[in-house]
Formats: structure tokens, C-alpha cells, sequence
């Protein structure tokens, strides 16, 4: 990124209109929007420009944008907003794992952007300790359980859940319909992302049809494809990253900016590390390809926001405590950061950095 946090996918059509909508949009009321929450409204808006279904073939009215691209827009809108990134972000990244035939008329709502879907797909990391059960039915499957997280609540009409059937170890993933069998268990209370909606779910014997399945997979194989997704530094650490130092950057005080000097060039690094990682990872199969590397350099993304968003909160000495400033809705994002798709490995490596020091 350059010094104004802009880079040469800018100037392709579809990321400068998301980036013109982020700046006049999203960037003036993430306070609001933390406070009071992601609305259907907004939702509406990012379907209108064309975010729920940008990864879609054109024949779904889609973009088929590239890797890059798509970085890209994940790190503006995280940029902008937090809150309103990871509601819009967990349907992005399961329309593009939707099959594209057959697709049913439930998908086929969702990969044209009609819908959004929210995401129960998390807890397969903790199975056998904690999962949504599969039980197989005539005609299809029965989910129950508790799903641990679920942004954007109460603006879907379907959620992605992945659940474990025990005896066979079969990870089955499947649209399921909100409704009578879905609901929200006790409120969260989160202190940070609290305007994403996120709440925990119960599934009581939800009946799932054949139809509405995505995949059935082995529970080795998932854990194997799920290693990328827990590992790498990705687009939302770089997009906050970016709207921290530039309010460094606005500051007055030549200390002040001489934090973002500081860490802009060691931020671009981080930032080209990671992406080269996951892409040379997936070009070899995924999986724990230098995976070690990947963990560091991630790790590294979330000691760099740790520091910054508490550069943001001393520069803005007592008033970055208040709830009407962007400092402390910085830091708690980061924190969000630092937990968000935790798996052991991942833990693993956080701890041992912090324990050395």
C-alpha cells in the first residue's frame, strides 16, 4: 500500500466504486454502526452495488473477481467498517463455496446476491468436544446443536452449518433454513464486534433435504482445508491496519505521525508475506504447506495491530476511551482479530511469541 493506503487494484471500476462507498457510507457511522448494529438497510445497500455476489460467475450476475481483487475490497470495507465487514464477509466467503449445478433455488438466491446466508461453520474445529450433530433421515439430514457464532443475525433467511455426523466421522454442510427450528440462545453481550449481530444458535432437529447439502466430506479432510483459513493473515487484518495508520498519519503531533511512518513500510511487509504465502500454499494443495511460516507472519499481523490501535489510544490520551471515538472501537476490533477462526496451532503460536517475549 502506498502512503495514503491506496494500491493499483483501486483503479479497477468495481474496487474504486466499493471504495467511493466505503468512504462516503460506512466510514462516517461505524460508531453508529457498533452501537446500534448492521442493518438490513446496509445490507440492502451492499447488495446494490453488488458485494453479495461479486465472486459469482457472470452468469449469476457476479463479478468472478480474482484473489487480489477480492483482497482488495475485504480490506476496504474492514477499512471503513468492522462490524459491517464480517457480516458481509462470512456470506462472500460461503457463496464462493456454493456448487454451481445443481444448485437449488435456496443457492441459487444466495449466489445471486438476493439473500445473504450467515455462517455456522466454526465448530467442526472443536468436534468431538463440542459440534452440530448429522443424523441421517429419509430424503436428508437432521441438524441439532448449538452453533458458537453467527454474525449478522436476524437478517438471514438461511445459515451455512457444518455438522458432524459421529459414527462416520462425515462433516456434512448444508443451507438450512431460519425458522421454527433455529434460534437464539442467551445474548453474547460481546464487548467487541457488538454491532455485528453476532449471537449464538440453536438448531433443534432442523430437517435439512438432500438438496440443500453443499458437501459431505471426511472430518480429516475438512480439518485439512480448514488449516488455511485458521493460519493465514488475511485481507480484514491489512484493512484495519490501514484505517489505524491513517489516523495516526492525520494527527497533528509529529510523534504521532512518527508511529505511522514507523510502521507503514513494516506493515506492507507483513502484508506482502502473508498474501505470498497463501498463494504459494494453495498452488501446493493447501494444507500445512510452511505452515509454521504462515503462523508467524500472522501472528506478526496481530502484535502489529496490538501496537498500533494502542498507539491510536495513547495519542488520543483519555478521550480514546470514550465510546464516541474510533480509538478504543480499533483496539476492540483487534482483539476481535487475535481470537477470530482460532485453531490450537494458531494458539499454539500466539502464546509462544508472547511467552519469549
Amino acid at each position: 500500500m502506498t502512503d495514503t493506503g491506496t494500491t493499483a487494484l483501486d483503479d479497477r471500476p468495481f474496487v474504486r466504486t466499493v471504495r467511493e462507498y466505503a468512504e462516503r457510507v460506512l466510514r462516517p457511522a461505524a460508531l453508529r454502526t457498533e452501537r446500534s448494529g448492521v442493518t438490513a438497510e446496509r445490507i440492502a445497500e451492499l447488495r446494490e452495488l453488488g458485494l453479495l455476489n461479486h465472486l459469482a460467475p457472470t452468469g449469476y450476475g457476479g463479478k468472478e473477481l480474482d484473489r487480489d481483487a477480492d483482497r482488495r475490497i475485504h480490506e476496504i470495507i474492514a477499512a471503513a467498517c468492522f462490524n459491517t465487514w464480517l457480516v458481509w464477509a462470512q456470506h462472500a466467503a460461503l457463496t464462493a463455496r456454493l456448487p454451481r449445478d445443481p444448485l437449488p433455488p435456496l443457492g441459487r438466491r444466495a449466489l445471486t446476491g438476493e439473500i445473504p446466508l450467515g455462517a455456522g461453520i466454526s465448530d467442526v474445529r472443536a468436534f468431538p468436544k463440542r459440534y452440530i450433530a448429522a443424523r441421517r433421515v429419509d430424503g436428508g439430514w437432521v441438524f441439532s446443536g448449538t452453533i458458537s457464532w453467527v454474525s449478522g443475525w436476524g437478517l438471514h433467511e438461511a445459515l451455512t452449518v457444518a455438522a458432524v455426523e459421529r459414527h462416520t466421522e462425515t462433516v456434512v454442510t448444508a443451507l438450512v433454513r431460519v425458522g421454527s427450528h433455529s434460534r437464539a440462545a442467551a445474548p453474547l453481550e460481546l464487548a467487541a464486534v457488538a454491532g455485528s449481530r453476532t449471537e449464538r444458535v440453536i438448531l433443534d432437529d432442523a430437517f435439512v433435504p438432500d438438496d440443500h447439502v453443499i458437501s459431505r466430506r471426511t472430518l480429516e479432510q475438512t480439518r485439512f482445508d480448514d488449516i488455511a483459513a485458521a493460519a493465514d493473515a488475511r485481507g480484514h487484518h491489512f484493512g484495519l491496519a490501514e484505517a489505524v495508520l491513517r489516523e495516526l498519519a492525520e494527527s497533528t503531533d509529529p510523534a504521532v505521525q512518527a508511529v505511522a511512518t514507523a510502521w507503514r513500510p513494516r506493515v506492507a511487509r507483513i502484508r506482502e508475506t502473508a498474501y505470498a504465502l497463501a498463494d504459494e500454499a494453495a498452488a501446493n494443495g493447501g494444507g500445512p504447506h510452511r505452515l509454521q511460516e504462515r503462523l508467524d507472519t500472522k501472528v506478526a499481523s496481530g502484535e502489529a495491530l496490538a501496537t498500533l490501535t494502542r498507539a491510536l489510544v495513547v495519542a488520543r490520551a483519555g478521550r480514546g476511551l470514550a465510546g464516541d471515538d474510533t480509538a478504543q472501537l480499533h483496539a476492540r476490533s483487534a482483539l476481535f482479530i487475535l481470537v477470530q477462526g482460532q485453531s490450537a496451532d494458531v494458539r499454539r503460536a500466539q502464546l509462544t511469541r508472547l511467552a519469549h517475549g
